[in-house]
Parts: structure tokens; sequence; C-alpha cells
């Protein structure tokens, strides 16, 4: 049963595509029918009434085809068909739209009617075959006078009367090259006949057609004509609601105030409770955040990792003032000229931060930062004769700013923070918060 109804709803739409193009004239008319040949200035158009010759000049508009899909219950649709097969029928209606309408509720489909009434289409139809009858009678008679045929060029348009219509050319007469008023008197040199390699070239027919006319025509058109390239729209760049993640790699600098407290070591006094082992450090981090309920709130855990510059000082071991005192004791020289303490380390931190963003659909994009971390800080104490790892592990804090802007797929951007941290231990002297200022490379998918 459902092959039956398919095969009858193709026999309805075979029927439709009979008459594939409706043209809708600058008067107003609509004219549906086949198009048997067109050329940049007519159209030949085959309809139920009879074949026409349209002028190009005429035609407002070739309309796409459309087709009334009748449904069970009175329902009517009408659109482009996209699809058919035996079980849907895809129509894109007139909003743009696209819908899917299974076969078996489908009564008919017929071919949609841009016309105002037969009658119309009809009475357009005969109007310009009456014409176009009274140029051939015209011809006919002027051929019976002995008078020069009047030349077509391909596609049916005179350059006698035709042409004048198309380009809206005053006629003027052709003198060696320069055109002359109609209303002096000149003698026209007979015109030169086109070969038929010429006439071939050129699309017109062989017969008396001046060389002058044909260029002074060509030229014309060329400057009618006017090629207008159609303005490519670039592809839009997906927004701000397209992206669910966000991966960022960020690198930069932090000045690192950090203070040693050396007073309790053998060999220094309460004036070394402050040792300065800070200095410039390299900081790298990552972060994977997710967006909070398609908000401009995005969060998710952060990994850095901070090295801690090298820095020296004196180093008041009394083991090693001893050794230096024993070997020139012995007339030798000091095993430790210039004894010193050296010290190096790192931070390593791992949390959760979040991004919030100010405007998130601008060019320069804002954000503020806020995170909570565990951080883990390991200074490496290296004296002459002794060494051992200094530690300070502890929750930290931080805030700050950023921006960033896409280039390409990427984003690139500026984050400052200020992290805070509450050291312990040797390090208890040290200030309580840094800043980290870092360049970061993002990505949102």
């Amino acid at each position: 049963m459902k092959k039956s109804v398919f095969a009858v709803l193709c026999l309805f739409f075979l029927v439709c595509l009979a008459q594939a193009e409706t043209i809708k004239m600058k008067s107003g008319e609509f004219i549906s029918g086949s198009i048997l040949s067109q050329t940049e200035y007519t159209l030949n158009l085959a309809t139920s009434f009879g074949t026409i010759t349209l002028n190009q000049r005429e035609i407002e508009q070739i309309l796409p085809d459309k087709h009334r899909i009748i449904l069970k219950g009175g329902t009517q649709l009408v659109g482009v068909i996209l699809d058919l097969d035996e079980f849907n029928l895809k129509l894109q209606t007139d909003d743009g739209a696209t819908v899917n309408v299974d076969m078996p509720q489908i009564v008919s489909i017929e071919a949609y009617d841009y016309d105002r009434g037969q009658n119309a289409q009809k009475e357009f139809v005969e109007k310009t075959q009456q014409v176009q009858q009274a140029k051939e009678e015209a011809k006919q008679a002027a051929a019976a006078k002995g008078a020069a045929p009047v030349v077509e060029a391909a596609g049916g348009l005179t350059f006698d009367s035709d042409i004048d219509q198309v380009f809206a050319a005053q006629k003027a007469t052709v003198v060696n090259g320069s055109v002359v008023t109609p209303s002096a008197t000149v003698t026209q040199a007979a015109p030169k006949l086109l070969t038929d390699e010429e006439a071939f070239i050129k699309g017109v027919k062989t017969g008396a057609v001046s060389q002058q006319d044909f260029a002074k025509a060509a030229k014309e058109e060329l400057n009618k004509k006017k090629v207008v390239q159609p303005a490519v729209k670039t592809a839009d760049k997906p927004r701000e609601k397209d992206f669910s993640k966000y991966f960022a790699i960020q690198a930069g600098a932090m000045p690192l105030d950090l203070k040693l407290d050396n007073s309790a070591r053998d060999g220094y006094d309460a004036q070394d409770d402050s040792i300065d082992v800070g200095g410039t450090s390299a900081a790298v981090s990552s972060k994977f955040l997710w967006r909070v309920k398609e908000s401009n709130l995005w969060a998710g855990p952060v990994l850095g990792i901070a090295n801690i510059a090298n820095a020296s000082f004196a180093d008041k071991d009394p083991a090693v003032q001893a050794a230096n005192a024993a070997d020139i004791a012995a007339g030798h020289e000091p095993s430790y000229p210039d004894p010193t303490v050296r010290t190096s380390g790192q931070i390593l931190t791992l949390g959760a931060a979040a991004n919030y963003y100010l405007n998130p659909n601008s060019r320069f994009v804002f954000y503020v930062t806020a995170s909570a971390m565990y951080e883990m800080l390991t200074l490496n104490y290296r004296g002459e004769m002794q060494s051992n790892s200094i530690k300070s592990n502890g929750f930290a804090g931080g805030a700050g700013v950023g921006v960033e802007t896409w280039v390409d797929d990427i984003m690139l951007g500026l984050e400052a923070r200020q992290v805070f941290a509450q050291r312990s231990g040797e390090l208890k002297n040290s200030a309580a918060s840094n800043t980290v200022i870092q360049a970061q490379f993002s990505w949102k998918f």
C-alpha cells in the first residue's frame, strides 16, 4: 500500500515538474513554462499556450520551483521540495524552515501557482505572440519591397531596433570610426560584410553587418554591463556560548620576598633572623576549567610550579671556623677561605581556580580570577660542612585580573595575581603575599 501511494505521489511530482520555471515580469505578470534557451538579451519560453520570446530587460525574476502539499485533514504546505523518498518528503518553506512530512499523510502534490490566473497568463502570451508576429510581417514586407533584410543577432535581437531597446542607444552614423549626429549629411560607405568565420566568432548571422556598428554595440554593451562580485560572507566566529571547556598554559615571573631566620643556628646571633634568600622566580602553571551552567563563571583545577632563585650569604658555622684555624696553625692554606652558604629551591602548588568573564563576546575579554591552593615550599640549604632542606607547607590563596584576545583558534592573554601564603618555621619572617605576572596561551572548546 505504501509503495502504491509513493508511486502515485511521484507521478504527481513529475507532472508538477513538467512546467519547471515561473517567470515574473516587471509589468507584474507571472508566466509559467519550460525555458528552451536564453541569451544575454532574450529568453525563449514554451508555455501551455505556445512558445514566446521574452526580452531579458523586461524580466524581473526567475522564481524558484514551489509546490503545494495537501495533507489529510486539509492542511496545506507551500515551499521548495528538497528531497523525496518512499517514507518522507522534505520541504523548505518561505521562512527558511525545513519540514519533514510523512508520505502516508500526503493527499496530493501540485505546482504552486504564482500566476494571478490562467486567463491573465493566456492574455500576456497572446499579446506577446501578436507583437512578434507583427514584427515578422513587417520584416517580410520590407523584404518584398527589396529593402535590405534586417540582420538578427544570436537569440533573436536585431541591430536596427532591439539593440536600441536593450541598451537605450541613440542612433548615429559612423564615418571612419567617428560618430556623426543624425542631422549631418554624409555619404556612408558600403558596409563590409563579415565572413562566415567572423560571424561564427562574433555570434551573428552572415549578412550586411557593418563592423563599425558591431563595434559600437559591443562597446555600449561593455559600458552598460557591470559585474558585481557577490559579497563573500565570512564564517561567523564561535560565540562564548558555544564553549564549555577551557585550558590555559601560563608562564611568567614572581618577585619572591623570602626571609630565612638563622638566629638559632650555631655561630649566628639575633641579627641574623632575616637573611634574604628570595629573588625573582620563574613561575609556570596550567588550569583546566569548565563553564558553570552556561554562565560567565568557569571553575576547575590548577597546578603551578615556581623556582626559588639562587642566593648566598656568609657561612658562620663554628666547625668551618675551627677547620680554618687548624689549617693555619699547621702552616697550610685554609680549607674554606671564603665560607659561603648557598640556597635554592622550588614551590609546588595544587588547588582550584575560577575565572569570571566581564565581557565574554568582546574583542578583548577581561576577567577576574581567584584560587585556593595547597603550597609546598622547599628551600635547599647548602653550607660548607652541612646541608639540609627547609620546608614550609600550608594553604595559599590568590586573586587577580586578566585579559585575553582571540588569535586564530587560540587566545593570548596576560594575568596578574596577588598570592597570599603564611610561611612557617625558619621562613616565618617572609612576606605574606607576593605578586605573580604571567603571559598565557589558552583554548576554549
